[in-house]
């Protein structure tokens, strides 16, 4: 059957488990099956966004052909002694079966191990490509160890170097002193900036240009003309770096239960609660925070208004500012930071205010923003997952690198273990995850790009999929490097870590699955 059949049929299968999971009372009632729904079919989507792909040659079309295979046998894997639960007959997998023999055979993809793939950018976003891997080369990489290994802070010359390659105006309009071109050209343009500095580091690199961008989109679909003349270019230009506050302790992805709160004052409002993994936080110059402003909690996401908070730099060991006005209570913003295993550098926050003062105008939107931060935040978190796939790409690629010079140079038994088949295989099979999870990130790119309205859709399963195939993908090649993988003298340690979170930020997966994508395929 040929390629494009397969996934056609696959996509139906999973059309058809979406029916049946709806018929069963929806993603709630069956979480196992939701997720493992969600993650399916993000797998098949991830298959035919790599289609155009594989046109291009021997090579492209072998990655692509090897990646089919494993997103059937994977699927294969979650439906068997489950045909009922997904709505198939026993004998399902049978127009599967010979592509997958065939393809999924470890011949097969051992001759993948060294054939990663061009990219095939075109000239334009190939130029954008190479900009930014010779800063990620020359300026990030040199620093990433040891701001891993001592949790140190980014390097001020790598915030300014960004700042006058223009990465931090990426989402900001040309008449507002940004770079963006709109449209398709600006998402693709981010996404292969992001892999690039991932690529580097995911601390100090690929997560820097997030937050402008989350703010920048957030301004824009909500901001007064003010507010965009008062932030966008100073963003642009990095004379702003900003941090964003949403989580809560108690809520996490829960953001209609948030409880944080904004009372109003004389002149502004006072701000009184608690967020978590507030990244950047210290370092930055205004914090992004979603806040209750109507009490009734019954009103859910609609009660929230989202703020721009200046604030001073702060150590990034912790701090605490207070505010001192005759008026009211003296006010409080304390900082703790969050030690975690990897994505050291930026620093995330724990952030506790207590009657924190912020004037009437860092309501975003003014008075026509009441109510409407939610929205605000959503638009600023439109492109916050495409990115954490194209993220996910960059460390990928960093490990498979590494794994295949280690496995080239490293002698075992008197032979490289380059030369063993189950070091090919697991090579192969890494070029074959990280090429095809690329072109489905650039395709849902496009789309965004073009205004398709299921765009977010497909963000949502980039991510999925994509986040947790690194977790693979940096496993094997560290443990490819056997015990010198272990050590962090060997930076495929810092992958493995930094790989962990991309599951969690941006949408934690189970939630992702379940609350988005698993609904929107039931048609919610």
């Amino acid at each position: 059957m040929p390629t494009l059949d397969l996934i056609t049929r696959a996509e139906q299968i999973v059309a058809g488990a979406a029916t049946s999971l709806t018929s069963a009372g929806g993603p709630d009632a069956n979480q196992s099956f939701a997720y493992d729904l969600a993650h399916a079919s993000s797998a098949v989507a991830a298959a035919r966004a790599c289609l155009e792909y594989a046109e291009f040659g021997e090579t492209e079309s072998r990655l692509v052909h090897g990646f089919l295979a494993l997103a059937l046998s994977d699927l294969a894997a979650r439906v068997l002694g489950r045909e009922r639960l997904w709505g198939l007959a026993a004998d399902w997998f049978a127009p599967f079966a010979d592509f997958v023999r065939t393809y999924g055979d470890p011949a097969f993809l051992a001759g993948l191990a060294e054939t990663p793939g061009e990219r095939h950018l075109g000239e334009d976003y190939q130029m954008v490509a190479d900009m930014f891997h010779r800063f990620a080369a020359e300026r990030v990489r040199p620093h990433a160890e040891h701001v891993h290994r001592t949790n140190a802070d980014i390097p001020e010359s790598i915030i300014a170097g960004l700042a006058e390659l223009g990465g931090f105006g990426m989402s900001v309009p040309e008449e507002y002193g940004g770079y963006s071109p709109g449209g398709e050209a600006e998402y693709l343009g981010m996404v292969v900036a992001t892999e690039e500095l991932s690529w580097a580091s995911l601390g100090i690199g690929g997560s820097l240009i997030t937050r402008p961008e989350i703010l920048a989109r957030a301004l824009l679909s909500g901001g007064t003309d003010e507010q965009k003349n008062r932030w966008l270019g100073p963003l642009a230009r990095a004379e702003v770096l900003a941090a964003i506050a949403v989580t809560e302790p108690d809520y996490g992805s829960d953001v209609a239960g948030l409880s944080t709160s904004a009372t109003r004052t004389e002149g502004g409002w006072l701000i009184n609660g608690t967020k978590t993994w507030c990244t950047f936080a210290a370092r930055a110059d205004v914090l992004v925070l979603l806040a209750r402003t109507d009490p009734d909690r019954s009103r859910a996401h609609r009660g929230l208004s989202l703020f721009l908070v200046e604030k001073e730099h702060g150590d990034s060991h912790g701090f605490v500012f207070t505010q001192e006005d005759a008026r009211r209570a003296p006010g409080r913003l304390e900082g703790r930071p969050i030690d975690t295993l990897g994505y050291r550098g930026m620093h995330s926050y724990e952030l506790a205010f207590d009657n924190w003062f912020v004037p009437e105008h860092a309501l975003l939107g003014g008075e026509a923003g009441l109510g409407r931060g939610f929205y605000f935040q959503m638009a600023g978190f439109e492109n916050g997952r495409l990115q954490t796939a194209a993220r996910a790409v960059g460390v990928m690629q960093a490990a498979y690198e590494a794994a295949l010079e280690y496995a080239v140079h490293r002698v075992v038994f008197g032979r490289p273990i380059i030369d063993y088949e189950l070091t090919r295989v697991k090579l192969g099979t890494m070029a074959a995850i990280i090429q095809c999870s690329r072109q489905f990130a650039l395709a849902v790119a496009r789309r965004m790009g073009a205004g398709d309205g299921d765009g977010t859709l497909a963000a949502s399963m980039a991510k999925a999929y994509v986040c947790r195939a690194a977790e693979w993908v940096t496993r094997e090649a560290m443990q490819i490097h056997g015990g010198m993988g272990y050590a962090e003298e060997y930076a495929v340690s810092r992958y493995f870590v930094d790989a962990r979170v991309l599951s969690i930020f941006e949408g934690a997966d189970e939630t992702l699955c379940l609350k988005v994508i698993a609904r929107r395929l039931g048609g919610d």
